[in-house]
């Protein structure tokens, strides 16, 4: 999952990203509320939430939710709040935040509300995922290949993940580079590569059967 903490207090939004990496998210941060406007709009499907501080430099975090809620952009928001009044707690949720959490907070709290928000009906994301004699379990963070468990980094079951998820579907080099890694990557990496590489190596020897280099275009698990 890929979350962008819109925070002007850098400290702490590094802070925040720096541990929902070691959860395993990916997280880019931005600082204000222009810049965060200009990245929702353009690389909204990129996200899978919003972490929103209220007070941003620029413009505001109730009149940023407000705007992109009007131009459609469904992303779950979780707005981070100073003020503790229920009017203000009111007035965020009324301009479109899904939820909002009150600073100081617990970074374990913190965890809680964003599985809360990414939280989906199984029936239209499913928590295991499977293709031929592949399974992949996103609660287990478990993979097999028949009876056989297949050890896998982060960024390998990532992979695989984004691919079983649009099985027969090409997926190109740039959006694998731009779902599994931040904003700021080197796009010219040969990451990608190397990490399919090691994937296929790792799924067994007919593994390149399974997942599939389509020439010039990109990969894809083949059902």
């Amino acid at each position: 999952m890929r979350i962008l903490i819109v925070e002007d207090e850098e400290k702490l939004a590094l802070a925040i990203k720096k541990g929902l990496e070691k959860e395993n998210y990916v997280v880019d941060c931005v600082f204000d509320g222009e810049e965060a406007q200009y990245r929702i709009e353009t690389s909204y499907e990129d996200y899978d939430l919003i972490i929103l501080d209220l007070m941003l430099p620029k413009k505001d975090g109730i009149t940023l939710c407000k705007e992109i809620r009007e131009e459609n952009i469904t992303i779950p928001i979780l707005m981070l709040t100073a003020r503790d009044r229920t009017e203000d707690k009111v007035l965020g949720l009324d301009s479109g935040a899904d939820d909002y959490l009150i600073k100081p907070f617990s970074f374990e709290e913190l965890l809680a509300r964003i599985r809360a928000l990414l939280r989906r009906p199984r029936g239209l994301i499913p928590e295991v995922l499977r293709v031929r004699d592949l399974t992949l379990d996103t609660s287990s963070r478990k993979v097999f290949r028949g009876d056989r468990e297949v050890l896998l980094t982060s960024k390998e079951f990532a992979i695989l993940e984004y691919l079983m998820r649009n099985v027969n579907q090409i997926i190109t080099r740039e959006q694998i580079l731009s779902h599994i890694w931040d904003y700021d990557f080197d796009s010219f990496s040969n990451v990608v590569d190397v990490h399919i590489k090691n994937l296929r190596k790792k799924l067994g020897e007919d593994g390149d059967k399974l997942l599939e280099t389509i020439r010039g275009m990109g990969y894809r698990i083949k059902g």
